[in-house]
């Protein structure tokens, strides 16, 4: 019997491909924890929803405590009685990791698959990892990196992300589709998917935009995927009353990604899908004062964006803070129509490459070399 567990839907699509690939590894193995519709149509038994795992903020997770706790004791009971072959946490850290840290100590094999951000702030965490878990499956190669230097065994596996994106993006046809004109330049404007977010960059990167058109001397089409039904009602509230070009969708932000020319956003997963995309972005990112001089105290890393992370050098601009202003940020979008770009895309090709592997193939044969050391 094979545990495990994953608390959000992109775990469950990891969870899912990595089970079609342990079975080739284990064909009689049972699958059992914690997964979604994904895992489950592989097999998998779910002795939990796994949307209960699936809480965010700090309120929910309050509220939710006591259930989270009952669950976590119950598959640590669980496996302790009736050892797994292997548990193998996706992502979730803050269930996961006491469950990886009581197996270990029973001497039960660990994995823990997708590397919490241990690699950019809190880096003591480390030392945890370390106890609790026998393998990480990273999906960047300078996380693998950071836990080779720490002594942790480690093996990067690739993103999934990267083989659901074509070589080159198709502009006009993405255009087409989202009903825009086809010769106009176009900037994307992601400001985030949290209310925070939104409130915080929304204006900022229209302001930004509308001092991009007025520098070329330009009409510009914006476009705004929102990232769900809140956001979008936030963002109409923003909106209204500017004279601006602006298109805003119900999500689609991977059309409105591939139909822009520039894609001004905040970072995370976003920067991630705009390099696979090819477009050249301007990173722009602000929060709270407070939290940003204690965020400041704990990030150890040079970089918030993903591909300068995945370069190890600067591939596109970071804004950060009281850098991120109307001048600063339009200046920098302007630079890029004013370019070719040539170089930035070659680039993010090559990445896009480094990236695009047979994950859930690498993740079980890392897994299945493991069982069979700890077994020697």
């Amino acid at each position: 019997m094979i545990a495990i567990v994953a608390g959000e839907a992109s775990g469950d699509t990891l969870g899912a491909d990595l089970i079609r690939s342990l079975k080739k590894q284990y064909p009689n193995a049972l699958f059992e924890g914690i997964g979604g519709p994904k895992m489950q149509a592989e097999g998998f038994s779910s002795l939990y929803q796994m949307d209960r795992l699936s809480v965010m903020g700090f309120i929910d997770p309050l509220k939710r405590l006591p259930e989270l706790l009952r669950m976590r004791r119950s598959l640590i009971k669980r496996y302790k009685s009736n050892p797994p072959l292997v548990f193998i946490g996706i992502d979730s850290p803050d269930f996961n990791a006491t469950i990886e840290k009581q197996l270990h100590s029973s001497g039960i094999v660990t994995v823990h698959y997708v590397s919490p951000s241990v690699w950019a702030w809190r880096q003591g965490r480390i030392k945890n990892i370390k106890r609790s878990v026998d393998l990480m499956l990273t999906l960047f190669p300078f996380e693998a990196a950071f836990y080779q230097q720490h002594q942790v065994p480690v093996r990067y596996v690739g993103h999934p992300l990267a083989s659901q994106f074509p070589p080159q993006p198709q502009t006009a046809s993405a255009r087409q589709a989202l009903g825009l004109d086809t010769h106009r330049p176009t900037v994307c404007i992601m400001p985030g998917s949290r209310a925070s977010e939104v409130e915080l960059m929304g204006e900022l990167f229209l302001d930004s935009a509308r001092q991009v058109a007025e520098t070329l001397g330009t009409d510009i089409q914006l476009v705004i995927p929102a990232a769900n039904q809140s956001r979008y009602q936030q963002l109409q509230k923003i909106i209204a009353g500017r004279a601006d070009n602006i298109t805003l969708f119900k999500q689609q932000s991977y059309l409105a990604m591939e139909a822009a020319d520039v894609v001004l956003l905040t970072s995370g997963t976003t920067a991630l899908e705009a390099m696979l995309l090819k477009k050249p972005m301007v990173v722009g990112y602000r929060t709270g004062a407070l939290t940003y001089r204690l965020l400041s105290l704990f990030i150890k890393t040079p970089f918030i964006s993903i591909p300068n992370l995945l370069a190890e050098q600067k591939l596109v601009p970071e804004l950060i803070q009281h850098h991120a202003t109307v001048e600063a940020l339009s200046e920098q979008v302007v630079a890029i129509f004013k370019s070719d770009n040539a170089q930035l895309i070659e680039e993010f090709d090559r990445l896009h490459q480094q990236l695009a592997v047979n994950t859930g193939e690498i993740a079980a044969t890392a897994i299945a070399e493991l069982l069979a050391g700890d077994k020697s």
